[in-house]
């Protein structure tokens, strides 16, 4: 069986590639929903809804696990999946997000006050500042939404992020900046040249807590195959998706147009 990955778009494929070179012998499929990104101005029915085909599609495919790398998906529609979606369609595959591993990471270093740049849908679920007041109530919370920045990675517009980055984190008084989404990873390097304090990056987490739960789970991991293969799949396929894939990956990839 395989690990699986999915992303409202690409930006997930950075958080895989960090992955594939902490974890290499696994097996991996990918899943980037193109045809409808972003998701982050989308209600939680839809935003569950488009999540659900896309967990039909890595769990048809044989994965054993599937990373929620979309923040959106993992604020509007992770609980639900696993209290609802799994147990009545795959009881023995597991669904997991990358809001809690990330939470654990900033409050392991102590951070007493903290930014949360993400997307609008991502703010409005307040599923930050819940999963902070779980693991660390003492720290202070500033959800800063950040609507223009996937559009603008996702369409090639990377020389116009500047100004736009400057304006979002103009005001946040904060000593830690949280990246709450997978896309931000391709401008962290720019973030940290404006950003006076920490900065944590999602694909600087993940693959750590994702070897940390396969160490802890050997029920899963021993079902997982181990040769190596990875496979990169979308739902609309252009030049642009792929020269973007090119620069969230690190490397040349194929992409493969599905239908989910």
């Amino acid at each position: 069986m395989k690990i699986g990955v999915f992303d409202s778009g690409l930006g997930g494929l950075a958080i895989t590639r960090a992955i594939i070179d902490r974890l290499p012998e696994y097996d991996y499929i990918y899943l980037g929903d193109t045809k409808r990104v972003p998701y982050g101005n989308r209600s939680q029915e839809t935003i569950h809804d488009f999540t659900a085909e896309a967990l039909n599609f890595l769990f048809a495919a044989d994965c054993q696990i599937v990373i929620l790398a979309c923040n959106t998906a993992s604020a509007e529609a992770l609980r639900k999946t696993q209290q609802e979606y799994l147990p009545a369609k795959y009881p023995s595959r597991r669904i997991l997000g990358v809001i809690i591993p990330t939470v654990e990471a900033v409050a392991a270093s102590g951070a007493q006050n903290v930014a949360v740049l993400a997307t609008q849908s991502t703010v409005d679920s307040r599923a930050y500042w819940y999963e902070f007041e779980r693991q660390s109530p003492a720290t202070a919370v500033t959800n800063r939404p950040a609507p223009l920045l996937v559009p603008l990675i996702e369409n090639d517009g990377l020389r116009y992020i500047d100004p736009v980055l400057g304006d979002y984190l103009q005001g946040l008084d904060a000593e830690t900046l949280v990246l709450g989404c997978t896309h931000y990873s391709l401008i962290k390097d720019l973030v940290r040249e404006k950003w006076k304090g920490s900065v944590f990056s999602q694909d600087e987490i993940v693959p750590d807590k994702l070897a940390n739960y396969l160490k802890r789970h050997p029920e899963h991991e021993s079902l997982l195959e181990k040769s190596g293969r990875y496979e990169f799949n979308v739902t609309d396929l252009t030049p642009g998706y792929q020269k973007l894939a090119t620069q969230m990956f690190g490397s040349e990839l194929v992409l493969r147009k599905v239908e989910t």
